[in-house]
Order: structure tokens, then C-alpha cells, then sequence
């Protein structure tokens, strides 16, 4: 029996950065991940890409994290919000926030390399990988797990369990949780293109009748691709030749940006919105997506996951966290930060993934004078725009930039 005072389950950005986050706090700390992961690849010009709010760029500072992901990144200054066919539209500035950018555009590939960088480096920090979950059972004031990793089997005892294993959680699943939530019976489906008349720092958000079309600025004059479509519509958008695919995007999109080319592979990814009821349990905690799934309009997902690491490594680094990171008041008060955010942030991600979608004649015109109403009530664009930079509600001090108060240790 390996004895921990914290085991994240799951090594990927979220339960990564976690691990990150909690250095400073001096617990032991056990990191299992089932899928080694891939070396510093070479920047391909399809990599995936990540949308940060500022709020995360602002954890991922206080973690230390940010200077490794920074030369990378592409600022987003400039959001430009419109309606296909209708004449409802928003803009949003930095400069009227009084900010550098809104977010970042960062390669995954950038932030997995920073993340495994520095849990290289700490002592503190047990890893194994690969390494596969069988059971996990309460026992008493610890949580015992039996794992096999590297061809033997391993039995681990903790304080507290964290679920950091995706949407498709098997610690959820073991647990029984419920969530809330549906299938929107669409798909997004995600592709690099280049334009000719690229405006650097500005992303756009469109919404057609089959749902939202985003295009993230990246480095060199690119742009990523998220197209929600129907999915009786994704096996046709996919088995278009790259000529075919082009057009049809560039009509939905418009010339903004002038001429697009260049489309690299596509790949379709089914939405859904999946919220636990229940995400802290006794001596358990889920965050990030085994938390909750979003529908990406707005690419609020990773950012919320981030909100849960700065205040899940907040309230552990309190000496009653430190202490007994599964102590039941220490969870109570990370429910109670936390549960507001993602009840909301789940909501409105619905709500705009609904309304933008229905056909009705009434609903057209709200949604038209509502863009409108927010692009020209200065007060509206702010709210707005602090809501989807994460900078709503009490911050932890991650969430400022912050190193924890952690000195004293």
C-alpha cells in the first residue's frame, strides 16, 4: 500500500495542471494517467488549438506555466459576434476592457509539453503511467485503489480522490453520479484554413441555422475551424474534396477575412451538455469535463475545467486542506465556490447553443435585437465580456495571477 494525501486520476491538461497547482503545498501527491504521453512533436499547421480566456491565462501564470506556453500563443483582442442572414452582431474590444487581449489561441501540443515540464520537476509527485484504474472503494478517512500499471498490479491509499478522466468518466460511472443534460444531435467539426486577408488578433463567432461556426486565430495568417453541424449533415461536410468543403465554408463564413484555403483534415466530434449533480462526493471531487461537458459556442469547456484547478488547489492549500485534503468542510467550501460557475456557465452555453438554432420568426428578432442591444450599451459589452473571460465572481488568487499563500510551509 502506497499511502498519498492526494491521487489525481487522469494526466491530461486538467488533471496536469492540477498537479502543478498543488505543488507548492507540500502534500503527496499521486498522478495515474492511462495513455503515455507523445514527445514534443514537431508544430504541424493543423495542431489543435485550445481557446483561453484570460482568467486561465491568468492560472496558468500563477502555476508558472504560462511563461513556456506564451511565444506560441496568439492574443485574441477582437471578438466579432454575427448572425448569418440577420443583422443582429456584437464586437468586443480589449482596449475598452482595459486589458492586453480578451484570450489566447494556444497549440494543446504547447501546453501538454509545459505541463509534463514542470511535473518533471517536482519531488513532491508520484506518476505512473500507464497506468489503469480497476476499483476505488471507501475505507474509513482514506480512499483505497487498486491500479495496473506497467504490467503489475499496485494498490493505493489517499486522502482524497480527484476524477480528472474526461466526459466519459469511469469514476463517475463507478460512483452511480447522474448529470443533466442532452445530446444536441450535432457535431463539430474542426479543420485549420488560411486566409488571405487574415486579421490577426480578432476571432469570430457565426451563427447559422445548423449552429455556431467559429474561426480561433493561430500564428502565420491561420485559423482553426469549429463548424457545429447537424449530424445528419457531418458524414457529407466530411466526404467533400477540399474544393467542395471550401466553398461551402466560405459561403457560411462570409469574406471577412477574404479568401480561405488551405483545409486540412477534418474531424467530427458529437456535442453534448453533461453536468454531474453531484461532482464532490466523500473524499471524492470531479473536475473538469467528468464534471461537465459543454457545448463549445463560446469555448467556455477548458476554461471552466481551469476555474475548478484555481479553486480546488485554493482551498487545499489552506492548513485545514493541508492538513486533510478529503476533510468534509474543506470540500463543502470548494462546492460552494464552485457550483454556481458551473451551473451557470452550463446553462448560458445552452441557452446560446439553443436559441441560435431555432428557426422561429419571434425568436430571430430577439436574438437580433439582443446582439444589437449589447453591441451599442457599453455596461452590456462589459458584463458580457467579463463573463466569458472568467473574471466573474470571487476569484482565487490563481485566478489573479497569483502564486498560493503557500511561503509559510
Amino acid at each position: 500500500m502506497h499511502e498519498y494525501d492526494v491521487v489525481i486520476v487522469g494526466g491530461g491538461l486538467v488533471g496536469g495542471a492540477l498537479a502543478c497547482a498543488l505543488a507548492p503545498t507540500g502534500l503527496r501527491i499521486a498522478l495515474v494517467e492511462a495513455v503515455a504521453p507523445e514527445t514534443m512533436r514537431q508544430p504541424s499547421y493543423d495542431e489543435r488549438v485550445i481557446a483561453l480566456s484570460l482568467g486561465s491565462q491568468r492560472i496558468l501564470q500563477g502555476i508558472g506555466l504560462w511563461p513556456r506556453i506564451a511565444a506560441e500563443a496568439e492574443p485574441i483582442r477582437r471578438i466579432h459576434v454575427s448572425d448569418r442572414g440577420h443583422c443582429g452582431f456584437t464586437r468586443l474590444d480589449h482596449a475598452e476592457l482595459g486589458v492586453e487581449a480578451l484570450g489566447q489561441v494556444a497549440p494543446a501540443r504547447v501546453m501538454g509539453h509545459a505541463i509534463r515540464t514542470r511535473l518533471a520537476t517536482l519531488d513532491t509527485l508520484t506518476t505512473l503511467c500507464p497506468a489503469r484504474l480497476c476499483n476505488h472503494r471507501l475505507e474509513g478517512d482514506r480512499v483505497t485503489l487498486d491500479l495496473h500499471c506497467q504490467g503489475r498490479d499496485l494498490q493505493l491509499g489517499t486522502r482524497l480522490l480527484v476524477a480528472a478522466d474526461g466526459g466519459d468518466s469511469a469514476i463517475r460511472a463507478r460512483l452511480g453520479l447522474g448529470t443533466r443534460g442532452h445530446a444536441y444531435g450535432q457535431d463539430a467539426i474542426i479543420t485549420t484554413v488560411t486566409a488571405d486577408h487574415a486579421s490577426p488578433g480578432t476571432a469570430y463567432e457565426r451563427f447559422t441555422e445548423s449552429g455556431p461556426l467559429a474561426l480561433l486565430p493561430m500564428t502565420e495568417g491561420r485559423y482553426s475551424v469549429v463548424w457545429t453541424c447537424r449530424e445528419d449533415e457531418t458524414a457529407e461536410l466530411l466526404a467533400l474534396s477540399d474544393a467542395d468543403f471550401i466553398a461551402l465554408l466560405q459561403a457560411r463564413f462570409g469574406h471577412r477575412l477574404g479568401r480561405l484555403e488551405r483545409p486540412s483534415a477534418r474531424q467530427a466530434y458529437p456535442l453534448r451538455l453533461a453536468l454531474t449533480r453531484e461532482p464532490v462526493q466523500q473524499r471524492v471531487v470531479l473536475i473538469g469535463n467528468a464534471a461537465h461537458t459543454l457545448h463549445p459556442v463560446a469555448g467556455q469547456g477548458f476554461n471552466l475545467g481551469l476555474r475548478d484547478v484555481a479553486a480546488l488547489a485554493e482551498v487545499l492549500a489552506e492548513p485545514a486542506g493541508r492538513a486533510d485534503p478529503g476533510d468534509p468542510e474543506t470540500l463543502a467550501a470548494y462546492r460552494r465556490w464552485r457550483g454556481g460557475d458551473q451551473l451557470v456557465t452550463g446553462l448560458v452555453t445552452d441557452l446560446l447553443a439553443r436559441v441560435f438554432v431555432n428557426p422561429l420568426r419571434p425568436v430571430l428578432g430577439l436574438r437580433a435585437a439582443a446582439m444589437l442591444g449589447i453591441d451599442l450599451l457599453p455596461g452590456a459589452r462589459q458584463r458580457v465580456a467579463r463573463r466569458f473571460m472568467g473574471l466573474e465572481g470571487t476569484q482565487p488568487r490563481l485566478a489573479c495571477g497569483l502564486p498560493l499563500r503557500t511561503s509559510h510551509v
